[in-house]
């Protein structure tokens, strides 16, 4: 496969997926704020820091209340990560593979770019931000259902399955992370009434609290950090999505099982063994922020083998997050 081609459906899902994060995590913070409930006042700004946008935030913006956060991550096409650039980049990689990719899936993208234009030209995301949330989740869950139901699960499908995974790992450490230090800096507040709301949401942002109950019940935030990083069987957990990304890149390169023939190979196989063998205690000693800081380490590191290992252009990182790669 071209190194063009791999680059564009590599980030058409990461792109899609990215979106859907944005969305997930104005959702939950809009249901713990309920609008403008002054005590939660302050809790607009860790959803720039999440996206590691803050720089950029504040010396446009300014103050991190609800509005101007919520245009900032929906609707600012200055933004390269707000939900509209997200769509508008995934849907010129899918403009730049319309001869490799189904219509049906070049259609459903339309679709959800349609969407969120009109939306931004309502103003729909400040003023129904949990309407255009769920409109944004179900557009993602309904591009990522037609592909794997249109394309063949060959090499372009795993290129798309690969970005889709790292984008999703970073993501729901970033979730978890946020949490744990901008959420609840006060130690008194841990097991509070506050902390189960809180870790509940979490929970609710990563679509995991009914299978989260069903495997653990009461809500901890051991045993919710525990299911979010460490559950081999939830599709939003990183042990999940990095051994999926690892299952994507044996199958492109073709090696042999415990084997590797390239860096990204080398880099991913040694985060999933380290996730594969790791225990909630050894993370909680370590501390969780820390953990999760060299996880997100770890996976841009991968997105930077990646990079250099299968496409033409070098990463380039923005605002010292991630590997944001300059698209087509």
């Amino acid at each position: 496969m071209l190194s063009r081609v791999a680059d564009s459906v590599y980030w058409l899902g990461r792109y899609v997926e990215r979106a859907e994060n944005v969305a997930r995590f104005i959702d939950v913070n809009y249901n713990l704020t309920l609008g403008e409930i002054d005590s939660f006042n302050n809790q607009w700004s860790p959803l720039v820091y999440v996206s590691g946008d803050h720089k950029d935030f504040e010396e446009r913006y300014g103050s991190p209340n609800r509005e101007n956060v919520l245009r900032f991550l929906t609707t600012d096409k200055e933004n390269a990560n707000s939900i509209a650039s997200c769509i508008a980049s995934a849907r010129e990689n899918a403009r730049a593979i319309r001869d490799i990719i189904p219509n049906a899936i070049w259609e459903q993208l339309n679709r959800f770019h349609l969407m969120v234009k009109e939306a931004a030209a309502s103003d729909t995301p400040i003023f129904e931000p949990q309407e255009f949330c769920e409109q944004v989740r179900l557009a993602s869950h309904l591009f990522i259902g037609t592909g794997d139901a249109t394309m063949s699960h060959g090499e372009a499908w795993h290129f798309s399955q690969l970005g889709r995974m790292i984008e999703r790992a970073d993501k729901t450490s970033r979730l978890i992370d946020v949490q744990y230090f901008v959420l609840l800096p006060e130690a008194r507040d841990v097991g509070s009434p506050l902390d189960v709301v809180r870790w509940s949401a979490l929970l609710k942002s990563a679509s995991a609290l009914v299978m989260y109950r069903r495997v653990h019940g009461r809500i901890t935030p051991e045993k919710v950090a525990n299911f979010l990083i460490l559950n081999p069987d939830f599709p939003r957990s990183i042990h999940h999505c990095v051994v999926n990304a690892m299952q994507s890149l044996r199958h492109i390169t073709g090696s042999a099982q415990d084997s590797f023939c390239n860096a990204s190979e080398q880099y991913v196989g040694q985060l999933g063994s380290r996730l594969i063998y790791a225990s909630i205690e050894d993370i909680i000693q370590q501390g969780l922020h820390e953990y999760v800081d060299d996880l997100q380490a770890q996976l841009n590191t991968i997105g930077q083998a990646i990079a250099a290992d299968y496409f033409s252009r070098p990463p380039v990182e923005t605002n010292g997050l991630v590997t944001e790669v300059s698209q087509s």
